[in-house]
């Protein structure tokens, strides 16, 4: 918490007005968050270091323009939170969107938990092109509606399993437990996201960003647009200098500069989908 600006995060996702730790606050954080910081891995793909400390934080998603992924996001938004008085707790999960049947990997994603007067809710402004835009409460089996579509939470063992209902079937998220966790938890599989050579985070570069009534999902070479109520729609990105212009516009990402960048930007993966 030392040395965090929260009125700079607020300009930063464009909230103006009253804040308190109510459930309205925390609907419309969790709702502006992602909008305004888009969820990107460009450090990662660039093979730079990912510091996690709230200076670190700041400096990059607030001040520079920047965006992160899950530990980034989160950490901050959990500062934030508690500056405004809310309490919240970093749980750790595991992914299983893309996993095979069956899957049990590591906890490498971060997800907050709060408790107010009013019950328990979930909150996670990281999880790429699906990331929750609004909080949900922590009953199971029970759809919830958000600006960008439903949402449920079903008991999986031992665990919490979130899922989102994509083209009307429920495709799960991640699972995770109650267990809180440390700092020094989210270093260890920051780190190993960001060196481990089966990590998808170095492939290519991936970005999204949620606005009012849409989504905007990066993976590689592949823009998708998700319209409220419309068909997807899919570009393929010609070159490097088209991936630094979509990184810039469509997600609101201040891209670096440099010789390397460029380079790096260039090595575009095959595109997954082909040009209608």
């Amino acid at each position: 918490m030392d040395g965090f600006d929260l009125d700079a995060y607020l300009e930063r996702i464009g909230w103006d007005g009253h804040v308190a730790a109510t459930p309205e606050t925390l609907r419309a954080i969790a709702e502006r968050h992602p909008s305004a910081i888009a969820f990107e891995n460009l450090d990662a793909y660039l093979r730079r270091p990912i510091a996690l400390d709230t200076a670190s934080l700041q400096q990059k998603l607030v001040r520079g323009g920047r965006g992160g992924w899950c530990f980034e996001h989160n950490l901050l938004l959990a500062t934030a939170l508690t500056a405004i008085g809310f309490r919240p707790v970093g749980l750790g999960a595991r992914v299983l969107w893309a996993a095979p049947a069956g899957h049990i990997g590591p906890r490498s994603h971060m997800v907050l938990l709060l408790n107010l007067p009013d019950g328990a809710w979930i909150v996670d402004a990281g999880f790429g092109g699906v990331t929750l835009t609004a909080p949900l409460r922590l009953e199971m089996d029970v759809a919830q509606d958000t600006p960008h579509g439903r949402y449920r939470l079903r008991r999986v063992d031992d665990d919490v399993a979130l899922e989102a209902e994509l083209s009307g079937d429920w495709r799960p998220l991640y699972r995770f437990d109650l267990q809180p966790q440390r700092l020094a938890d989210y270093e260890v599989s920051n780190w190993h996201l960001c060196n481990h050579p089966a990590s998808i985070f170095l492939k290519g570069v991936m970005a999204a960003r949620s606005a009012p009534g849409v989504r905007y999902a990066l993976h590689g070479s592949d823009l998708t647009t998700y319209v409220s109520g419309r068909p997807a729609e899919r570009r393929v990105l010609a070159s490097g200098a088209d991936l630094r212009a979509t990184l810039s516009t469509t997600f609101g990402i201040n891209v670096p500069n440099g010789p390397d960048v460029d380079a790096a930007l260039d090595r575009l993966p095959p595109p997954a989908v082909q040009p209608a």
